[in-house]
């Protein structure tokens, strides 16, 4: 198969300074291929530059890099870069549900206004006769709480946060945009994403960070919520398999074939980090929290691509990196992090209690 976006392209990685955008672009940039990639990026607190650092300290991959601090919602930073791309992959979003519940606004900002201003400027090159592929990085939370089987591309979305919601809207944009304007696009909806780079405002990164500290550890519920685990590189690897290969107009599920109760990650967190149990609490459940994702990934795999890391080995893997990296962790938790910590966890955990391991 031939691929859409071959190299010596030249990308826009919007939201490239995140967790799973980094990634993307040390991946892509490490190939070699005169891939030229410029990232636009808020830097807002999950947006780390020491993310590219890899990228930007190799003088041969800086030369074919460029960053621009600046808002995707923001049609005035927006334009002039979409006007020097082949291709667009869009990462930036906010991504916490948590956080969606305590602000959904700055959510439908960067989630659907955002996405709005860049398929605009895409959508102004087309008129000048150039195609630009479009690429909207989405999540399986747009389908909802699946309580059996799994959830496959063509199924109805049926988002119960406000996380969720925007990225679902912004799911209808660019189908939309394809449909009625004919726009080059293709969407990803990926699993629950975990390895090293990313904010410890998540499961794995919060409760990895907190059990190396010797801190309670804040389960929700009794734990049970059941998730399907993919690691970071193989995330990034799947959408650049998409954006070179995916059809116009399709959406892609990047699964990772790895279904585990909160629970049992926890179990495997603590093993790793060497602590016991006397760290978890179980503190009252987030509203609306979905009790199971599940995809199936057979549509990506039809066309080439699996998933190649397995959580056995990234989980440890990914707990001995933050242990490695404490001026990354401390910088990550630098800034507004004990205010949102206190006004996420801190009544939870006053009422929450000591959870049995074997429980």
């Amino acid at each position: 198969m031939t691929d859409r976006i071959g190299p010596g392209a030249h990308l826009l990685v919007t939201g490239g300074a995140g967790f799973i955008g980094s990634e993307l672009v040390r991946q892509v940039m490490a190939r070699r291929d005169g891939t030229r990639i410029t990232v636009l990026d808020k830097l807002t607190y999950a947006g780390n530059r020491a993310n590219l650092a890899a990228v930007e300290d190799d003088p041969e991959q800086a030369a074919r890099f460029a960053f621009v601090r600046g808002d995707i919602a923001d049609p005035a930073a927006v334009a002039p870069l979409v006007a020097e791309a082949d291709a667009v992959v869009n990462v930036a979003a906010e991504t916490h549900v948590d956080r969606s519940i305590l602000d959904p606004e700055a959510f439908l900002r960067t989630g659907v206004l955002g996405v709005h201003v860049v398929l605009e400027a895409v959508r102004a090159e087309a008129s000048r006769g150039r195609s630009i592929r479009f690429l909207q990085v989405s999540t399986d939370e747009v389908y909802g709480d699946i309580p059996d089987g799994q959830s496959v591309e063509t199924d109805q979305l049926a988002p119960r946060s406000p996380y969720a919601a925007a990225k679902a809207s912004s799911e209808l944009l660019v189908r939309a945009y394809h449909i009625t304007y004919g726009l080059d696009t293709v969407m990803t909806r990926g699993s629950n994403t975990y390895g090293p780079h990313q904010h410890p405002e998540k499961l794995i990164p919060l409760f990895t960070t907190n059990a190396l500290a010797g801190e309670p550890l804040p389960m929700y519920g009794d734990g049970m919520q059941v998730r399907d685990w993919l690691h970071v590189a193989d995330h990034a690897a799947g959408i650049d398999f998409v954006l070179r290969r995916g059809e116009p107009g399709e959406a892609y599920n990047v699964a990772g074939d790895r279904l585990l109760p909160n629970r049992e990650v926890i179990a495997r967190l603590l093993a790793a980090a060497g602590r016991d149990w006397s760290l978890v609490r179980t503190v009252p459940d987030r509203p609306g929290h979905d009790r199971r994702y599940a995809m199936d990934g057979s549509k990506l795999a039809a066309l080439g691509w699996r998933p190649v890391h397995t959580f056995d080995e990234g989980l440890p893997e990914t707990v001995a990196w933050y242990r490695d990296h404490p001026d990354w962790v401390a910088s990550a938790r630098s800034g507004d992090w004990d205010s949102y910590y206190a006004r996420q966890y801190g009544e939870r955990l006053a009422a929450g209690r000591s959870v049995d391991g074997a429980g």
